[in-house]
């Protein structure tokens, strides 16, 4: 039988490229807009935030902390975060300190992370000393221990769980080293969505689940281990099931240390993180091909047919699936079977196709071969 021919996968430029697509989104803070960015693009978001964050200016501790640094001013600030900063001077303001606190850290020396910590310290009308090119917190301890922090009182405004663990230099250097929670993470309001989320990943009924904090990811992992599914939720993301895509190495961090490699784009920036993932989702379905009856798009739990999105079960998608990845060749009744939800035997294969079939806009596109099996009608060379 001669080859069929096959086609690339809708490209970013398609006016729907995510049509099809299932995405899981973790975050708390700003999820609304990257939920209707995916949806725009025609994604199905499951959305089950892992953690939440107290409001800045609800954060008592906060507020104490303030406080704290105003009383015993440090000779050095590290600022990890843009956003962090400018939520630490509104809830000073809240609190009729904003005008003490920018004042002590007029007289401190100041670090940043990264640009966007730079940006805001300059709108403060503040100056940093240096910034780090790798926006990453370990090269901005690296050159405060270059410089010698020894007898040095150093406040760091922290932003997420792997902070503490990457000031340790700073403290073995000799400096006192206090942390300034920013936000501060607490357990989800909906515990159920994270556990139906961990269910999803492990069950690779998702296309791909983004992080955009690091406590974030810890929150996900977490919550597969209490269900005892971690190494289930792990594997499927680490074995090109589900695409994990975190913001940035410092989100990238508790996934990287369970064997997770995700995509991160280029700028560690949410509008990039969008593009990078609906770029990698729109040329990596997870089967294309040319059939007599318009170009076949699998997903995880869908399936797109001439640029409609087919209403299928989870077993006639899973059988489709397999017939899609065979590309137009031969699939038997047992490797059909292999690959049902629920199992059962031979008589269930037929019936799972004969359902496919009724929810296909024509029932020929899945053809019969007499004692051989099944496949689809797909488009040869001439």
């Amino acid at each position: 039988m001669s080859e069929p021919t096959t086609e690339s996968p809708p490209t970013a430029n398609d006016v729907r490229p995510l049509l099809g697509v299932t995405i899981g989104v973790t975050s708390d803070r700003r999820s609304g807009d990257m939920i209707a960015t995916f949806e725009r693009k025609g994604a199905l978001v499951v959305h089950a935030p892992t953690m939440r964050i107290v409001p800045l200016t609800e954060d008592e501790k906060l507020v104490a902390d303030t406080r704290d640094v105003i009383d015993d001013p440090p000779d050095d600030v590290l600022v990890t975060t843009g956003i962090g900063l400018r939520g630490w001077v509104e809830a000073a303001d809240a609190a009729g300190l904003a005008g003490p606190l920018l004042e002590t850290f007029s007289r401190a020396r100041l670090i940043a992370r990264g640009p966007k910590a730079t940006g805001v310290i300059r709108a403060n009308g503040l100056r940093e000393a240096w910034s780090a090119a790798s926006e990453q917190t370990a090269e901005a301890v690296q050159h405060m221990v270059s410089e010698g922090v020894a007898g040095r009182s150093v406040v760091v405004q922290l932003h997420g769980a792997a902070d503490e663990d990457q000031l340790a230099p700073l403290v073995a250097a000799g400096a006192r080293v206090r942390g300034v929670s920013v936000y501060r993470w607490l357990p989800p309001d909906d515990p159920a969505a994270v556990d139906r989320l961990v269910d999803l990943v492990a069950t690779r009924r998702l296309d791909a689940v983004t992080f955009t904090s690091a406590p974030g990811a810890v929150a996900l992992l977490a919550a597969g281990r209490a269900a005892g599914r971690l190494d289930e939720l792990v594997a499927g993301m680490r074995d090109g099931g589900v695409v994990a895509c975190a913001v940035g190495d410092v989100t990238a961090e508790p996934l990287r240390a369970e064997g997770i490699e995700p995509l991160i784009p280029d700028r560690w920036r949410l509008g990039a993180l969008l593009r990078t993932l609906t770029a990698h989702l729109a040329e990596h379905p997870q089967a294309c091909l040319r059939t007599r009856q318009g170009t076949l798009v699998v997903r995880a739990q869908a399936a797109v047919l001439a640029d409609t999105v087919l209403e299928l079960a989870p077993g006639p998608l899973a059988v489709l699936r397999r017939l899609a990845q065979a590309r137009g060749s031969v699939v038997t009744r047992e490797e059909l079977l292999a690959v049902l939800p629920t199992g059962g035997d031979l008589h269930a294969v037929e019936v799972t196709v004969a359902r496919l079939r009724t929810a296909l806009p024509s029932a020929d596109l899945v053809k019969t071969l007499v004692k051989r099996g099944y496949r689809l009608d797909v488009e040869v060379p001439a």
